[in-house]
């Protein structure tokens, strides 16, 4: 355990330490077997819960003395352990998707950063170094890493754009196209607020392969068609919107502009593009966003950017921004804007 000395500072020292990658691979550990899945108010022994989730009880017991300190956990007489509200949250059913949010991180994600070191001296993703892939050629040929990955996008990164969405007006938009839509859910929401509208989810064969069982559990697959392509390639044409949510700040600037010319050859003069992203404050002082920019470019190349990055990209790529809606919650993990763009 390093000793702190005069000359450091004490603050820094805590928020090294106590930010360190023990506590994201802590939580790790209860998501990956589950352990709020075993739990309830009542508590039960370790004994059990290790029994149960086929672990170690002596280390496992270490790990929900921790939890226990960090609120997830309350611990009780005799090694037993409940659940707490807080810890709620690591349930597999719960709302926002936080368990498979951080197995996606804290797996092959995770082990991408032993080389972070190779991205700071060639600016290249240490996810290909590692895995000896690109994280998406990665994920296609791992079903179960894919799978996670579907379930922590499905909700995790969508529940802000989704309620983007809600405040959006989509008067004269009559078929939308949802472009790297995954599985559906985003399109599948704003679909059943907007009963006169159809829509196209559009993403890689890997994906969509489950959207049409996603879509008709919320009965809209009859007005959704469901199409297998790389938007680097083609995107659907003839829509009156196009919606990149959280898809951007996955690529580079270059990648960014093939993309957005993809969209834009496939936009009529009417339609309108939006784009739903984290934005990167000006301020200057630590932000959420900003570690999340320091996590795409480690796993995908990818980057946050500020609203004057937005702005600049869109115009290169033949937009023309018309509007700018920050999030109601300024609070939100990240900071994420809808921002709304026309053909030049």
């Amino acid at each position: 355990m390093p000793v702190s000395t005069p000359n450091q500072s004490p603050d820094l020292m805590q928020l090294y330490h106590m930010g360190g990658p023990w506590i994201g691979q802590t939580f790790y550990v209860a998501a990956e077997l589950g352990i709020a899945d075993h739990l309830g108010p009542e508590p039960i022994s370790v004994a059990e819960l290790a029994a149960a989730t086929e672990a170690n009880e002596e280390v496992l017991y270490r790990f929900c003395r921790v939890l226990a300190s960090m609120g997830v956990l309350k611990a009780h007489p005799e090694r037993g352990f409940s659940l707490t509200e807080a810890g709620g949250m690591l349930r597999s059913d719960a709302p926002g998707g936080f368990r498979y949010g951080v197995m996606l991180q804290s797996g092959a994600c995770f082990r991408a950063w032993t080389e972070v070191m190779h991205t700071v001296r060639t600016g290249e993703p240490a996810f290909d170094k590692v895995h000896g892939a690109a994280y998406y050629d990665f994920l296609e040929a791992n079903p179960a890493e894919n799978e996670l990955f579907n379930r922590a996008m499905g909700v995790t990164s969508l529940a802000p754009a989704i309620a983007a969405l809600k405040r959006y007006d989509f008067t004269g938009i009559k078929r939308l196209v949802d472009v790297g839509g995954g599985v559906g859910t985003l399109i599948a929401a704003v679909l059943e607020l907007n009963p006169g509208m159809t829509g196209v989810v559009q993403d890689l064969a890997a994906v969509t392969a489950e959207a049409p069982t996603h879509l008709a559990e919320h009965g809209v697959q009859d007005r959704v068609e469901v199409v297998s392509g790389s938007f680097f390639d083609s995107v659907v044409p003839g829509a009156d919107a196009y919606v990149l949510s959280r898809v951007l700040h996955n690529w580079s600037d270059a990648d960014c502009l093939k993309i957005l010319r993809r969209v834009h050859e496939a936009m009529p003069e009417h339609a309108k593009l939006i784009v739903i992203d984290s934005v990167v404050p000006d301020s200057g002082e630590l932000h959420p966003s900003m570690l999340a920019d320091l996590f795409m470019m480690v796993i995908l190349g990818g980057k946050e950017r500020t609203e004057r990055d937005w702005r600049l990209l869109l115009d290169e790529a033949g937009f023309r921004m018309t509007r700018a809606v920050q999030a109601e919650n300024a609070g939100d993990t990240l900071v994420h804007a809808l921002v709304e763009a026309v053909r030049h």
